[in-house]
Order: C-alpha cells, then structure tokens, then sequence
C-alpha cells in the first residue's frame, strides 16, 4: 500500500472543509430557482469542478511532491470514473418516480451533502483499520474483487429503488404523502408534518450512496491510507457529481459497456491492496494510473463506437407544470443500461 505521510496543518483541513462549503453555496445560490438545467450549463459547471479538482492535485503537487500528487490524481480518477456509475442508478430513480426535471437539482445538492458526510466518514474507519489490523486489506481487497465481479455479471438484474430497505424504514416512521409539493421535502397536513413524494426520493439516493460510498472509499484507499489524500480526491470528485448527472443523462443508452471497466478497476483496486500486504509489495503509482486511464478511455471509446447513430437520449423525469406527478414505475421508463442494480438495493427486508 501507498503509505504516504505528511503532516497536515489543522489550518489546511479546515482551508479545504471551508472551501468546499463555499463551492457548496455557490452551487446552491446559481441553482436556487429551480429551472430545468440544460446540457450546456451542465458543461459548463462540469468543466469549472473538474478544473477545480484537477488543479488542487497540482497544489498538493507542489506542496508534497510527485508522489502525493500523482496519488491524489490516481484516486480521483478513479472516483471520478466509479460516479459515472452513480448517475446511471440516479437516472432509474428519478425515472422510477417520474421526478420533475425541474426538482431534480435539489434531490441531487442534497445527496452531495450526503455522500461527502457518509465519505468521510468511512476514509477515517478505513485508513484506520487497514493501519492497525494489516489482514483487513484483504478483506477490503476481496471486497472490491467481489463487487467488481458483480458489476460485472449484474447490468439485466431488476432494480426497485422503493423496496431499498432504508427507503421502507422511512415509509414505516414518517407520515408520506404520495405526490410532489414543488421542491418541498415536508409540508403541513391539518397541522402535522408530513413528508411528501422528493423526500422519499432524496431518501433512496441517499441509501443507494451509501453503498457507493463504501466502493469508492474502498477502492481510494488501495490507492493510500493517508486520509487527507483520500478524503480529498473523493471530495473534488464528488463536488461535480449534479453536473455530471445533467451532463450525461440523455447519453446513458450510450455508454452500454461502460461497466465492465468499472468493474477491472474495482477489481484491480482489489488485487492492488491484496498485494500490498504480501512480499510483491504496493504497485507503482504511475502503473496505477495507466490502468486506470486506458481502462477507463477503451470502456468508453468501445461503447461510443458500438451504439454510434443510437439516440442517446433518456427521459428523465415528468415536467409537470404544477410538479404533482404521481410515481408511475413502467418497465419502458428505467435507462437502457442498468449497470448498477446490485448496488441499488440493500439486503432483503
């Protein structure tokens, strides 16, 4: 493993934490009228996240040397390339309950906040643990090995983002109104609170990150167990996830074999830590990031060339004027290419 070290100044944690705070804010003040978002603008913010992101691994170049920065460009890459994975599970939700486009924004700010919470989280549990107990790399590595596997395997499997066991759990506790009331979470009905129609839909999104969560922090931390690395090569990534969704959700039909390269670098993220606690020792970080880089470029030229002259266009939501569409699941309304389904749904209830 790549057991980078170097102190990290308390200012500079709470630096980067503020900064993406401001990022945050900024996203949520450009967006706050709830207009539908188009693929230009989509782009557009896309382009300024990954410039962002690309340039701090430059800073951390600068300030740490080649070898922490071309780590923190190994591991966004890699998170970078496993959220095209998530947009492809937030299309199918959105779809499965006909959000408004218009909405969708909001659902999916929200869902940042959390994975960014969820993910820092679990990069402190993990480095930890791959630090004082050596045999967990190999628990993480068959780990990722496994799901690699069963991204691999699993694109026909049925997916119901409503039988998600925590989704179930919130509709036990929380009174549920069964349509959409614009972009509000809860309203008052004859004086109590009531969680409407998106609530439920933030709430599966949020469920199915967790277990993205759990892949993609596993797969960086093969990459170091340095936590400031980590934590910021899965933040700048995650930061663009809303964009990413709008810029790439009438081109899913399109990316038919991007999860088999996924699944390689799940699987090499795997056999990297494996290896890392035996004699063969951690593999070189630009060897890793070759892997990732031409993995990642063949997956997505091969489904490019393959559906050339395929409408890449899916429909993601219902534009209600008055957002009170009723969630009309239709076997004709998920995405084309439900590459993810195993990572949807949690253990059966």
């Amino acid at each position: 493993m790549n057991e980078l070290s170097f102190a990290v100044p308390l200012w500079v944690w709470a630096a980067v934490t503020v900064g993406i705070g401001v990022m945050l804010a900024v996203d949520l003040i450009a967006h706050r009228d709830n207009h539908v978002i188009g693929f230009r603008e989509a782009a557009l913010w896309s382009g300024l996240w990954i410039a962002i992101g690309l340039g701090f691994g430059l800073i951390l170049w600068a300030w740490q040397g080649g070898d922490a920065g071309s780590t923190y460009y190994a591991g966004y890459l890699i998170e970078k390339a496993l959220s095209i994975d998530n947009v492809f599970v937030f299309a199918l939700v959105f779809s499965f309950f006909a959000v408004p486009d218009a909405y969708q924004h909001k659902v999916l700010f929200w869902g940042v906040i959390g994975a960014l919470a969820a993910r820092l989280v679990f990069i402190f549990i993990g480095a930890e643990l791959l630090q004082v107990f050596f045999w967990t790399a190999y628990l993480f590595g068959a780990f990722l090995i496994w799901t690699g596997w069963k991204m691999a395997v699993s694109k026909d499997e049925e997916v119901h983002p409503d039988r998600n066991p925590v989704v179930r759990l919130v509709k036990k506790l929380i009174p549920i109104d069964p349509r959409f009331h614009g972009d509000r979470f809860f309203i008052r009905v004859s004086g109590k609170r009531v969680a409407t129609l998106l609530f439920v839909v933030l709430v599966a999104v949020e469920a199915t990150d967790l277990i993205f969560a759990v892949d993609s922090v596993a797969a960086v931390l093969a990459m170091t167990t340095n936590t400031f690395i980590v934590w910021t090569a899965n933040a700048f990534a995650v930061l663009g996830l809303r964009s990413l969704y709008f810029c790439l959700a009438g081109l899913l039909r399109r990316f038919q074999y991007l999860h088999y390269g996924l699944a390689v670098l799940l699987a090499f993220a795997g056999v990297k830590l494996i290896l890392s606690e035996t004699p063969v020792g951690k593999l070189p970080i630009p060897l890793t990031l070759g892997v990732i880089v031409v993995t990642v470029t063949v997956s997505i030229a091969w489904s490019l060339i393959a559906t050339r002259g395929q409408d890449g266009e899916t429909h993601t939501g219902t534009d209600h004027q008055d957002g009170t569409a009723e969630p009309t699941p239709a076997a004709d309304s998920r995405p084309a290419s439900s590459t993810t389904s195993h990572r949807t749904e949690g253990p059966p209830s």
